[in-house]
């Protein structure tokens, strides 16, 4: 049981993925087999199971455009490391990296297939009808690259995070089609339309969940957030390109917080906030900063990390 709640006391809602509503305190809980991490003036609050774990190691990676290549680096250098993912869940760029790697393609062979691409390449200009573009260069990407074409024919659980426009509600994909829910999960709102999957549409997950570890964090023994997009100063530049970037990048960063704080090892920077969202002129220049920052990492988290896993690559 939880302690008693005083009448000073403020009440939040938790919602666990059961959709189950239990209400608690605003401060750290504790049961036999739950706790609650509860971060005052944060919000949502997260149930973490404290049971055995289905999976040894998860992989979190959050949105960014363009510096999600930065996630392939970071897969490259863990599987150098000797580590591999039991489970990823990403949102945005992070979906799309995720999806492609888990579908059983080395982080090297993925960033192969972008080079020499222009954004023109994945989005194809309309009449603004819910976004400025339609997302049929993401659709014909996928197919042609993706073996599998459902959750269920992955080489390992794939978590992708979307965002239900119409009910403001963060929806995770874990079965079923595959390329539907992944454009959805990148489908930035005004720029590209939203994606209608069983009569309700999706735009990018990091409009409510940039930084998704929450999703996988009751079933995961050790989580690796990967965050490619902490927000920084920017000098100020009088374009509609310029406000409407920043403006989202606000509005993604700012939930990632508790995210960020259900990480067992983050990895994180800000040198990659130099490349915009829909850069894609420096694709290997994003993967190696994403290479070359784990490889700091680990470095830095040596000790740890080979308590963590006994059998890595030191």
């Amino acid at each position: 049981m939880f302690p008693r709640i005083t009448k000073t006391q403020k009440n939040i809602f938790l919602k666990i993925q059961n959709d189950q509503i239990i209400k608690a305190p605003i401060r750290l809980l504790a049961t036999k087999n739950f706790i609650i991490f509860a971060l005052k003036d944060v919000g949502p609050y997260y149930l973490m199971n404290t049971n055995k774990s289905t999976y040894n190691l998860g992989v979190a990676l959050s949105g960014g455009g363009a510096k999600g290549f930065a996630h392939l680096g970071v897969l490259q250098a863990l599987n150098e490391k000797g580590l591999y993912p039991d489970i990823i869940s990403g949102t945005s760029a992070g979906a799309f990296a995720g999806a492609l790697y888990a579908d059983g393609y080395t982080p090297e062979e993925i960033i192969s297939f972008f080079k020499k691409k222009v954004f023109r390449e994945f989005a194809e200009f309309a009449i603004p009808h819910g976004g400025f573009f339609k997302s049929e260069g993401f659709n014909t990407f996928l197919k042609k690259y993706l073996k599998a074409k459902n959750f269920e024919s992955l080489k390992f659980p794939l978590y992708v995070v979307a965002t239900d426009i119409e009910y403001g509600e963060s929806h995770i994909f874990k079965s079923g089609p595959l390329i539907p829910a992944v454009v959805a999960s990148c489908s930035v709102p005004i720029v590209f339309r939203p994606v209608k999957i069983n009569d309700h549409y999706y735009v990018d997950g990091g409009l409510l969940k940039n930084f998704p570890v929450s999703t996988i964090r009751r079933e995961c023994r050790t989580i690796i957030g990967v965050n490619v997009s902490p927000i920084k100063k920017s000098e100020f530049r009088s374009s509609i390109k310029y406000i409407a970037e920043r403006s989202f990048h606000y509005m993604s960063g700012s939930n990632t917080l508790l995210d960020r704080n259900l990480c067992d090892y983050l990895i994180e920077s800000t040198s990659l906030s130099q490349y915009s969202m829909f850069d894609l002129d420096h694709v290997e220049d994003i993967f190696q900063a994403g290479y070359k920052l784990t490889m700091e990492f680990f470095e830095d988290k040596k000790e740890s990390l080979i308590k963590d896993f006994p059998n890595i690559i030191s």
